[in-house]
């Protein structure tokens, strides 16, 4: 389909990005390694370093979100890369010189998941000033095959290299990455606009801009549905993914290379479903799209719980998760273009932020607790129920095609639906 080049600074964003991604999918299971084989860590406190620093790095952030907002987003976006690269460089230097602990790896996971929102505030932001409205669809398609590639390459290259080099060279290699980002951030020369100036009525307010990205979203008609069915997905589908690795892992007896395999394999729909956004909102609308895809990404995940031993199990896995990746990969582009285009410039950071800090506070929380109740039902009736539960989650999607203006201007300016059918 022929369109309008990105403009040439979207390049150096979308490396920084890419260069970012990679190096998290090369350390994609760095720590809990780490923790194992050089702490010698119990199984509890593995699920508290996947939990805890998850949801204390989203409660940090809070703050943060209306910080970003009343500044320049490219600065934001280069302090949090360098404390990224700083916080997991204290990881191998305190390895050499023995001070390595399993409460510095919590520190770094709070800081990381942090910075992380942070980051990703100021370059939604960022995305926008750079990119017209006509061609984000097009840019959050790069932005999700880059994703998607990055989760097939980077942990088989990582294992790879943990193998040779030891388990620490992934967590370099992923802090080397946050630098190469920065440099790629800062290599951007288009003019970023000015940063909107505070309010007198957000001057006054107690906490100012605290709670305004919650607010903005929950008086968006198109958005509320959208970010309840966002948290209520990931719940349901990361919360749960532990339970899959101890049913295919431990009771099912996959090996562990089968098991890395069917994740690869399966993560190449994302590229399918990237590539066919586009081609697909051409064709039947962004209304269309993105109701559709919403309500088939949560057809398949309740078959996992009958998967079995051997080579059909394994390929009744990489169906299932093809087919719900690809599903993602198409729904992803089309929401994540329609969320910057409708959100209003001034108050794009905050929203962001608060997505980020409520999906990542709820996934940790849900974590703990998909974890505790497969311990009372079961393991495959913990994902059975998920996978029941997740049939019910398109009832919120926003199936209502209206066109408001919300309650306050202040809060959340003219509605932009998507287009409808």
């Amino acid at each position: 389909m022929p369109h309008e080049p990105l403009p040439p600074d979207f390049t150096w964003l979308w490396a920084a990005y890419a260069v970012s991604t990679l190096g998290t999918y090369l350390a994609l299971d760095a720590f809990p390694l780490v923790a194992l084989t050089v702490l010698d860590a119990t199984t509890t406190q593995i699920s508290l370093l996947a939990s805890v620093g998850l949801a204390v790095g989203a409660l940090v952030a809070v703050p943060l979100g209306p910080w970003v907002e009343f500044r320049r987003k490219r600065p934001v976006m280069i302090g949090a890369d360098i404390v990224r690269f700083a916080a997991l460089m204290t990881l191998p230097v305190a390895y050499l010189f023995g001070a390595f602990s399993f409460a510095q790896m919590m520190a770094v996971s709070t800081v990381i998941a942090a910075a992380d929102i942070v980051f990703l505030a100021a370059s939604g932001a960022c995305l926008k000033a750079l990119v017209p409205p006509d061609q984000l669809l097009l840019a959050s398609g790069r932005y999700e095959a880059t994703l998607w590639t990055s989760s097939v390459v980077g942990p088989p290259l990582g294992g790879a290299a943990i193998g040779i080099l030891g388990p620490l060279a992934t967590i370099v290699a992923n802090a080397v990455s946050f630098l190469l980002s920065a440099l790629g951030v800062r290599a951007i020369r288009t003019a970023e606009p000015e940063p909107p100036a505070k309010t007198a009525h957000t001057t006054e307010q107690r906490n100012p801009g605290l709670t305004e990205g919650w607010r903005y979203i929950l008086r968006h008609p198109v958005l509320r549905p959208l970010f309840v069915n966002s948290v209520l997905m990931r719940c349901l589908i990361l919360g749960t993914s532990p339970l899959l690795a101890v049913l295919m892992l431990r009771i099912v007896g996959v090996a562990p290379w089968q098991y890395g395999l069917a994740f690869g394999i399966a993560c190449l729909g994302g590229l399918v479903g990237s590539r066919l956004s586009r081609l697909l909102v051409a064709r039947h609308g962004e209304r269309r799209v993105l109701l559709g895809s919403g309500v088939l990404r949560v057809c398949w995940p309740v078959l996992l719980a009958f998967v079995g031993p051997g080579w059909w199990g394994v390929a009744l896995v990489v169906a299932v998760e093809f087919v719900l990746i690809t599903c993602i990969g198409v729904f992803n582009p089309v929401f994540a273009a329609y969320r910057l285009r409708s959100t209003d410039s001034a108050y794009i950071s905050r929203v962001l932020a608060a997505w980020s800090v409520t999906n990542n506070a709820a996934v940790a929380l849900s974590t703990v607790a998909w974890g505790l109740l497969a311990s009372v039902i079961g393991v495959r009736e913990g994902l059975a129920l998920a996978g029941v539960l997740l049939l019910a989650t398109p009832l919120v999607l926003p199936w209502r095609a209206t066109r408001t203006t919300t309650a306050s201007a202040a809060s959340a300016p003219a509605v932009q639906e998507p287009a409808a059918p």
